[in-house]
């Protein structure tokens, strides 16, 4: 085990749309910056209430088909008991117990251990900005 690890805190603007953000290039990067070629795990955490990180396929239409199937399964409409902000706000609070705000993923030889279609991505089904509980990688 190594004697030491280090924290980097990513700062994310989601924009004005619920959206699927993919961090590899920022884990890799990080990995390139820490890892010195070291096997371990990387330790992905978004702080944030109504966001998850999510393992997968994107740029084919699974991170659209992920944002459609969590309208499926959490409609935006008057059935939360979570009330404040827009219509429908209490199905972003009830996402993280689906799509977790947490992932734990392999490191080999320094580098993130991935399927050949895997990314890493922030999953965010609230339209806001993160800044003040952006993803923090360890």
């Amino acid at each position: 085990m190594s004697e030491t690890f280090a924290t980097h805190v990513l700062h994310i603007e989601t924009g004005s749309t619920e959206t699927v953000t993919d961090l590899t290039e920022n884990c890799e990067q990080f990995l390139r910056e820490t890892a010195a070629g070291r096997d371990g795990l990387l330790n992905i955490f978004v702080p944030h209430a109504t966001a998850g990180i999510a393992v997968i396929e994107t740029g084919a239409g699974s991170d659209d088909d992920l944002l459609a199937a969590l309208h499926g399964l959490l409609p935006a409409d008057d059935r939360w008991q979570h009330r404040h902000g827009s219509r429908g706000h209490g199905r972003d609070h009830v996402l993280p117990a689906f799509v977790a705000p947490h992932a734990t993923l392999p490191v080999i030889g320094g580098r993130l251990e991935l399927g050949t279609w895997q990314s890493v991505c922030l999953v965010e089904s609230r339209a806001s900005n993160l800044d003040n509980s952006s993803p923090w990688f360890n």
